[in-house]
């Protein structure tokens, strides 16, 4: 019987073990000494709520899932219908093709082709290398066409400590951010100063709920600790992305209800093919990379 996500790439090494899968070049699992690092799933299901997806050529929502580009209108797939938007990208459901895999690397890649509401090609990859400092995630994409493209993309892992967010222990030094409408699409940024979004130096999430975009990092590293066991979660993020969301999982049932926290590291906020906010304009030929570094 075939997986639903495709193929099951596993690296190890002396501490750290991953799985990628070739169903949109997603991270399945990262453990740490036996300890989930993210949430996955088991194979043979399929990936729910976008856990460890590669976001490609947008992260996040397109409003109504129309944008403008040089004075025409395009109209992309209403892929989240219950509030109306594009989410996500277009990159999540498709097979990517493995260049290379062996016991600590995996790289795969995808040739998007121009459809209806992005028609541009684009030429994508997606390395995971595991060291002894953890996973690290590059992600790259080059114009394959003849006109310049409008691209960003991000990340979607949701890290566990293996138990409720309220008494976990954030540390971000955002000092700005985005409020999110009714639709969670963002409204003007914001300083973080005074309001339950300040996480600089670190404090308990306590029962703040998190879908909101975070920038104007004074530092590359985030990390969520248990102050009771010491242990952490810990992203550091690289060259290209400015940007961290933030998902506290309230929707989610059960006992995934705040159990989890997605860090996603983005290019640019929601809703950017639309506002420009830290858009990224690829001209013919042109690459563009950005990585985060995954670990404890």
């Amino acid at each position: 019987m075939r997986d639903p996500s495709g193929h099951n790439l596993v690296l190890s090494n002396a501490h750290y073990r991953a799985e990628v899968v070739t169903v949109g070049a997603t991270l399945r699992s990262l453990t740490h000494e036996g300890r989930d690092v993210v949430a996955g799933w088991p194979v043979g299901e399929i990936n729910p709520q976008y856990r460890g997806w590669v976001m490609m050529p947008f992260p996040n929502r397109i409003a109504d899932g129309v944008w403008e580009h040089e004075g025409t209108t395009y109209q992309l797939a209403l892929t989240e219908p219950a509030r109306g938007h594009a989410l996500h990208g277009l990159t999540g459901w498709v097979e990517w093709e493995v260049v290379h895999h062996d016991d600590t690397r995996a790289s795969l890649r995808y040739e998007l082709p121009p459809q209806t509401g992005y028609p541009f090609a684009l030429d994508l990859t997606a390395d995971y290398v595991l060291g002894d400092d953890g996973l690290r995630c590059t992600l790259g994409a080059t114009n394959a066409g003849t006109t310049a493209a409008r691209y960003g993309t991000g990340h979607h892992p949701y890290v566990t400590l293996d138990r409720r967010l309220d008494d976990l222990v954030l540390t971000m030094e955002a000092a700005t951010y985005c409020p999110m409408d009714g639709r969670c699409l963002p409204e003007a940024p914001e300083p973080v100063d005074g309001t339950a979004y300040d996480f600089r130096g670190g404090r308990a999430i306590g029962d703040v709920v998190l879908d909101h975009p975070f920038t104007d990092l004074a530092s590359n590293v985030v990390t969520l600790a248990d102050p009771d066991s010491g242990q952490r979660v810990r992203m550091e993020l690289g060259d290209g992305f400015g940007w961290v969301h933030l998902f506290s999982s309230d929707p989610h049932e059960g006992a995934q209800h705040r159990a989890t926290l997605g860090l996603e590291p983005m290019t640019c906020p929601p809703e950017a093919f639309n506002s420009g906010t830290d858009l990224v304009v690829l001209q013919p030929g042109e690459t563009h990379q950005a990585w985060f570094l995954l670990g404890c």
